[in-house]
């Protein structure tokens, strides 16, 4: 009718992967977003194209202004010099502590204080056939590496010959070990490797979730997931922003966003044990999803097959475990069920009563009751 919706502000966040959940808070003050690498506010197009300039300037590689050199004894050095430049416009001038290199009547080309003390009269240049200057210093003390020729001057560029490279790398030989863990304490070793499986490595160790301002999009939070990491997100109360299920060690833990709360701004609301192990182990899971009364949690794999977690429930009569000495007062059951289709699954969606689940051609509701 008469009521028309327009855009009278646009904001825009770029990052380098696929944020794995991106959620408004309910009053619109704010952006949250877990993915792998971090992203950021993107400014207006004349704030854009000015942030641009800036970083072409800065990302444009200068050349260094000179290269070199040494040995144990001395420091060679080959500066480029333009090709109207001769010999009587050159002048070099050595100190025990400065060097000074002048081309015509131009300001110093090169000027400051030597990293170490030169034998200055021992000192020589000469004009190579290339046309670049070169300029041998003879260090007053041998051995000792500079770690550069002149204090604070960053145009230079530092030259490793073959023979220096092979030195540093046997100097390092001491810190590295081709045996992992040679003597580790045998009461007491860091990690059995044969107790991790293939599916408990992590790919996305560096997630992280982060917070948004919604007027500035500044970043308010920032929390590292490490290894914790995303499984799904559910909607448990419409009125809230949507819950996040991260894997901690072998659980999976539910955690719902209160945007409104700075001192609780993420509350644990549901565990579902053995889900995060038992996740890992299904490599061709597509979909995961929980009931929203936290009653059930399921996956699907890319064609037929469809898991189901149950949470634990009391026994009408207590079990006893004889292998571990323990009363077992409750179960917990898995179910899997298996479509009769082999169409791609492309939906998947839990309510607490049924799963509904979509492929090319057809609509699947499975009933997972707590009675069945």
């Amino acid at each position: 009718g008469d009521h028309r919706y327009e855009i009278f502000k646009r904001r825009v966040l770029q990052g380098k992967s696929v944020p794995h959940y991106a959620a408004i808070e309910p009053s619109g003050d704010g952006l949250m977003i877990v993915s792998y690498k971090p992203f950021k506010f993107m400014q207006d197009e004349d704030n854009r194209s000015e942030e641009n300039d800036d970083a072409k300037a800065t990302n444009e590689k200068k050349d260094p202004l000179y290269y070199w050199q040494q040995t144990e004894g001395d420091v060679t050095i080959a500066v480029h010099i333009p090709q109207d430049i001769t010999k009587d416009d050159i002048k070099v001038r050595f100190s025990p502590d400065n060097i000074c290199v002048t081309l015509k009547d131009q300001p110093p080309l090169m000027e400051g204080k030597l990293y170490s003390s030169v034998d200055h009269e021992s000192c020589t240049w000469i004009i190579s056939e290339n046309k670049s200057l070169e300029i041998s210093l003879i260090k007053k003390n041998e051995g000792p590496r500079w770690p550069e020729l002149i204090i604070g001057d960053t145009r230079g560029e530092f030259i490793m010959d073959s023979s220096q490279c092979s030195e540093i790398s046997e100097s390092l030989m001491h810190l590295t070990s081709e045996v992992m863990n040679p003597n580790p304490e045998k009461e007491n070793p860091p990690c059995n490797a044969q107790e991790l499986e293939e599916c408990d490595a992590f790919l996305e160790d560096g997630a992280s979730l982060c917070r948004f301002d919604g007027d500035t999009l500044k970043v308010t939070h920032v929390i590292n997931l490490g290894s914790n990491q995303y499984l799904f997100s559910v909607v448990v109360d419409p009125r809230e922003m949507p819950c996040f299920c991260l894997r901690h060690d072998v659980d999976a833990l539910l955690w719902q966003p209160h945007s409104d709360q700075p001192e609780n701004m993420w509350e644990h609301i549901a565990t579902f044990n053995a889900l995060g192990y038992v996740q890992a182990s299904k490599q061709d899971k597509k979909f995961m999803a929980c009931a929203p009364d936290y009653s059930y949690a399921a996956l699907c794999e890319c064609l037929r097959r469809v898991f189901i977690y149950r949470q634990p429930t009391p026994l009408p009569t207590v079990l006893y475990n004889r292998k571990e000495g323990r009363q077992v007062g409750q179960v917990a059951k898995q179910l899997v069920a298996t479509l009769e289709a082999n169409d791609p699954i492309l939906g998947f969606q839990a309510t607490s009563e049924r799963l509904f689940v979509l492929t090319t051609k057809t609509l699947f509701l499975i009933k997972v009751s707590s009675g069945n």
